[in-house]
């Protein structure tokens, strides 16, 4: 029987992250264990690569505060790209609550510490961006250091590095069961054989729920479609420009290559493991891009380019990190809700400080403990896109 001091289930950024940090922290016996015959197949690979850190509270503020800087040294560290692109995000607001929103979350990201995001006015904005149809923008926030990541780089940088220092992956390999006593979890079974494991991460995305159910834990988290469509080239709006979000219908888009990526959160989504496109929402999506943007009303799309991913929602849309209650050896790194790609960094080193040291300084990780579902204690993020 193979044994590991950590098995980390699934090799997405997040089970990568994970493996850097602990890598990185002197632990050597790792082993990432993904199904998939490549890495990236889940979520990652079909992220818009977003980071920011104009969130509603603090924990994820927190969080985006080692990540983004962490990003922006990434090549430093360890030696590949991720290709960050400090472009910032703009929200537009279009009503005086949506202003009084921003405010409140403006204070308390000052307040934790982030220096380079500012409110602005509606004139201001139609100044930058004269291409947006502003009559009904009042103001907004902009955050310099926000911008973009390419999440399939991030991934590889992270697991190549920690490969590198020792770590162990196997692909195409499945976990069909976990054996646990008394004292905790004993070893994962796989479809290579039996691992030894001291320690168990499940970083499986939006398939956590099944894995978590393996070792006897209900975790609420559930799968939900988002769909994204990129254009052709396009070059009537610059493409110097930040993440762009309508507040009132939440409609964004950003740059991308030659042309622009655009993504929305359509209300009638429901829960489920679908990973197809459906053709019907290019004409959705058009429609809220056009009115907000009216050159977009030329945007050329081959939705044959478009593409489905999943999120992993969790009921308050804030990941579950921490020890499973009741099984010690059993980690949670689960239910990002679509922050997984920018928040990737701080949970490796949470999970990372957790698993080595039984504790961390980086955020109160109790706030995020899966036992807050069922004490009544959730923490609503308000900012999801």
């Amino acid at each position: 029987m193979k044994t590991a001091d950590v098995v980390i289930i699934g090799g997405g950024i997040v089970g990568c992250s994970i493996a850097y940090h602990l890598t990185a922290n002197g632990c050597g016996n790792i082993l990432v264990v993904e199904r998939e015959p490549a890495l990236g197949k889940g979520s990652t690979g079909k992220s818009m690569g977003g980071v920011r850190a104009q969130f509603s509270t603090g924990v994820s503020i927190q969080m985006s505060l080692y990540s983004i800087p962490f990003y922006a040294s990434f090549e430093d560290r360890l030696g590949y790209p991720c290709d960050y692109r400090p472009q910032g995000y703009l929200f537009c607001a279009t009503t005086d609550n949506h202003m009084a929103y921003l405010r409140t979350n403006y204070a308390q990201q000052v307040k934790m510490g982030l220096k380079d995001v500012r409110l602005m006015g509606g004139e201001e904005i139609r100044r930058m961006f004269p291409q947006l149809r502003s009559d009904d923008i009042v103001g907004g926030s902009f955050c310099s250091s926000d911008g973009f990541v390419d999440p399939y780089s991030a991934m590889n940088g992270f697991m190549t590095w920690a490969s590198e220092h020792g770590a162990t992956l196997w692909k195409n390999t499945a976990v069909t069961g976990l054996t646990r006593d008394a004292t905790g979890i004993r070893s994962v079974e796989t479809t290579r054989g039996s691992v030894s494991a001291g320690k168990v991460v499940n970083c499986a995305g939006s398939w956590a729920a099944e894995v978590a159910r393996l070792a006897g834990v209900e975790l609420p988290v559930e799968p939900l479609r988002r769909m994204l469509v990129p254009s052709e080239p396009f070059d009537e709006f610059p493409h110097t420009a930040p993440m762009i979000i309508d507040m009132s219908n939440g409609f964004h888009f950003r740059p991308e290559a030659r042309g622009f990526l655009l993504a929305w959160n359509d209300p009638e989504e429901t829960p489920g493991f679908k990973t197809d496109f459906d053709p019907n929402f290019v004409e959705k999506i058009l429609t809220r891009a056009a009115d907000r943007v009216p050159c977009f009303a030329n945007l050329p799309v081959n939705p044959r380019r478009a593409w489905a991913g999943l999120y992993e929602m969790t009921p308050d849309h804030h990941p579950i990190l921490g020890e499973a209650p009741g099984l010690p050896g059993f980690f949670l790194a689960n239910g990002f809700s679509g922050h997984g790609v920018m928040h990737a960094p701080a949970t490796g080193k949470i999970l990372s400080d957790l698993i080595l040291h039984g504790q961390t300084s980086l955020i109160d990780v109790s706030l995020l403990s899966l036992t807050r579902f069922a004490e009544g204690r959730m923490i609503h993020e308000t900012a999801v896109l």
